[in-house]
C-alpha cells in the first residue's frame, strides 16, 4: 500500500509542477510594444497628423501636435522652437518640403510618452533638392486629454558606400602582437 500512495504522490507532483511550467511563461511575459500595440498606432496617428501639416502647410493642424514648449533638434544640429517651425510652415519658402514618419516603438512614462521612428525628409538646401533618412526620438506630454510634443531629436542615418571597404595593415589594428601575425615572416 505505501507504494502505491509513493507513486500516486510522485505522478501527482510531477503532473503539477508541469502544469505550473507551462503556466509560468504566460504570467512571465514582459508587457512589450509591438506593431500592432495600441500605444504605437495612437502615435502613429499623431506623427501622421504632424507629417500632414507639413506636407500641406497646416499652421493650425501642426499648433495641435506642437507643445508651445516644443524644441527641435535636426539632424544637421539646427536648434528650432515651435513658433519657428510654424513659421517655416506658414511662408511655405520650400515648396518640395515633404515628410514621411513611421514609429517602432513607443515608451509609456506616465504623462511622458517617448516615441521613437524613422522619418524621410524631402527639402531644398540652397537650390539642390535633398532627401534626409534618419531617425527621430519624440517626447509628448499628455495635455489637455491628449498629446503634445514637447522636444524632437532627428539622427541622419549612414549612406552606404558601394565602394569596397579598404583592408587594414597590421599597423592600423587597435592591438598587435608582432611574432604572431600573419604579416610577419621569420627567417628564424
Amino acid at each position: 500500500m505505501s507504494r502505491f500512495a509513493a507513486c500516486f504522490f510522485t505522478v501527482f507532483f510531477l503532473c503539477c509542477a508541469a502544469q505550473a511550467q507551462e503556466a509560468s511563461p504566460v504570467a512571465a511575459r514582459p508587457n512589450v510594444t509591438t506593431a500592432e500595440s495600441p500605444e504605437i498606432r495612437q502615435f502613429q496617428k499623431i506623427e501622421d497628423s504632424w507629417s500632414t501639416a507639413v506636407n500641406v502647410r497646416d499652421q493650425y493642424g501642426l499648433e495641435l501636435v506642437l507643445s508651445p514648449l516644443f524644441v527641435d533638434v535636426s539632424a544637421s544640429g539646427d536648434i528650432t522652437t515651435r513658433n519657428q517651425q510654424v513659421a517655416m510652415v506658414i511662408t511655405g519658402e520650400d515648396k518640395t518640403l515633404h515628410l514621411d514618419q513611421r514609429v517602432i516603438t513607443v515608451r509609456m512614462l506616465g504623462d511622458i510618452a517617448v516615441a521613437n521612428g524613422t522619418y524621410a525628409l524631402r527639402h531644398k538646401v540652397g537650390s539642390a533638392a535633398v532627401e534626409e533618412k534618419g531617425v527621430f526620438t519624440h517626447v509628448y506630454e499628455r495635455a489637455r486629454g491628449g498629446w503634445l510634443c514637447i522636444n524632437s531629436q532627428r539622427t541622419l542615418l549612414k549612406e552606404e558606400s558601394n565602394a569596397k571597404p579598404r583592408k587594414q595593415s597590421n599597423a592600423e589594428l587597435p592591438f598587435h602582437i608582432p611574432l604572431f601575425s600573419k604579416g610577419d615572416k621569420n627567417s628564424q
